[in-house]
Order: structure tokens, then C-alpha cells, then sequence
């Protein structure tokens, strides 16, 4: 399958998703602290290659790709590189939100599943204890069967397009740099095609 066709399909899954969690934000009630980006601070974020395959695509057509790999390899931070922070703590934002990852898209709004088969709320400590009625109505809304996306569901999706690159699982900076160089391998001899046309 072609990078191009990789690139398409997980877009669907991600408008797929967005569509999905606003219909959970709003029976929810949940939101964001605006500027919060605590989230994007942790240093342990681990994520796969393929979700960030559209971003690495997008960089690769705007000519980026290389400078970025770079940077990547300069950086000594485990935050994600994509994140920028503003000058007060926990606030900033994605650099690249359009491009963002799953694990980016999925925290905050959605469940995992716990060795009971019991669903779990994924989300911040800033919005279960900033928004403790909406957590606590929603998480008893779940139990009788409002719908929440689920991790495993999504994950296993992406695992579909690319059985390699899903089920490779690093430490979010590596997974950036790891969706570069699959784009970066795969065009080394090859034409650029996008959206049907051959790039120059």
C-alpha cells in the first residue's frame, strides 16, 4: 500500500473520531481549560509511527521533513517537539493541530477498558476534578451506555493500514522521527504523487 493511500485512510479514521468526540463533548459536557496544555508536558507520552504518518507527509510535501528529522535528533527533551509552550505553567499548545496523533486525539475524550470489561474515562486530573459533576454524571452515563470512543477500538483500526507501524510503540519524539523516515524510505526512489498528480 502506498504511503499516500496509508496517509488517506488513517485521515478517515481521524475525522471519523472527531466526529465522534464532539458528539461525546457535547453530551458530556466536557472540555479543555483553554491554553491547558499539561497533557503535552508528560514525558512518558508513548505513541506509534502511523498515527503521526499524515503529519510526517504533510512536512515531507512542504519540504520540512529533513530539517525536522534533524531537529528531532538534536533535541534532548522527551516532551513532544510539536508542543509549544507558552510562559506560564501547564499552558501552550500543538504546533500542528490539524496533524496531531491519536494518543493526542483520544486523551481526555475517551475510555480504555479495564480487566473487568468495565469502561474507564481516559482524561486529566484537571478536568475530573475541575469538572467533577459533568465527570461524575458522564462516567455513570457510560455505565448505562452512552457511547465514548475507546482506545483499543481506534488502535486496532490503525492496525488495519499498518500491522508493522501500529504495533510499534515509542516514546513520542522516536514515533515522530520513525513517521519521517518511513515517508522519507518510501519516496527515496520514487515519484511523488498527490492527489493523483505526479509532484515535481
Amino acid at each position: 500500500m502506498s504511503i499516500e493511500r496509508k496517509v488517506q485512510l488513517v485521515e478517515g479514521l481521524f475525522l471519523k473520531l472527531e466526529q465522534e468526540t464532539a458528539l461525546f463533548k457535547q453530551s458530556s459536557g466536557f472540555s479543555c481549560v483553554s491554553g491547558c496544555g499539561k497533557c503535552c508536558t508528560y514525558p512518558d507520552v508513548e505513541a506509534s509511527p502511523i498515527e503521526f504518518l499524515p503529519w510526517a507527509f504533510h512536512l515531507f510535501l512542504h519540504g520540512e521533513a529533513e530539517k525536522t528529522i534533524i531537529k528531532l535528533n538534536k533535541n534532548q527533551s522527551s516532551t513532544c517537539i510539536v508542543y509549544k509552550p507558552l510562559s506560564s505553567i501547564n499552558q501552550g499548545s500543538c504546533s500542528n493541530y490539524k496533524y496531531r496523533g491519536l494518543i493526542c486525539r483520544l486523551f481526555g475524550f475517551s475510555a480504555n477498558t479495564d480487566k473487568y470489561g468495565n469502561l474507564r474515562l481516559a482524561t486529566c486530573k484537571i478536568i475530573k476534578e475541575g469538572q467533577a459533576n459533568n465527570y461524575n454524571s458522564t462516567t455513570e452515563a457510560i455505565t448505562k451506555g452512552l457511547y465514548v470512543p475507546i482506545f483499543t477500538e481506534y488502535y486496532m483500526q490503525l492496525n488495519q493500514i499498518d500491522f508493522k507501524l501500529e504495533n510499534i510503540i515509542l516514546p513520542i519524539n522516536k514515533a515522530l522521527k520513525m513517521a519521517l523516515e518511513e515517508v522519507l524510505h518510501y519516496y527515496a526512489y520514487r515519484p511523488i504523487f498527490h492527489l493523483g498528480k505526479k509532484c515535481s
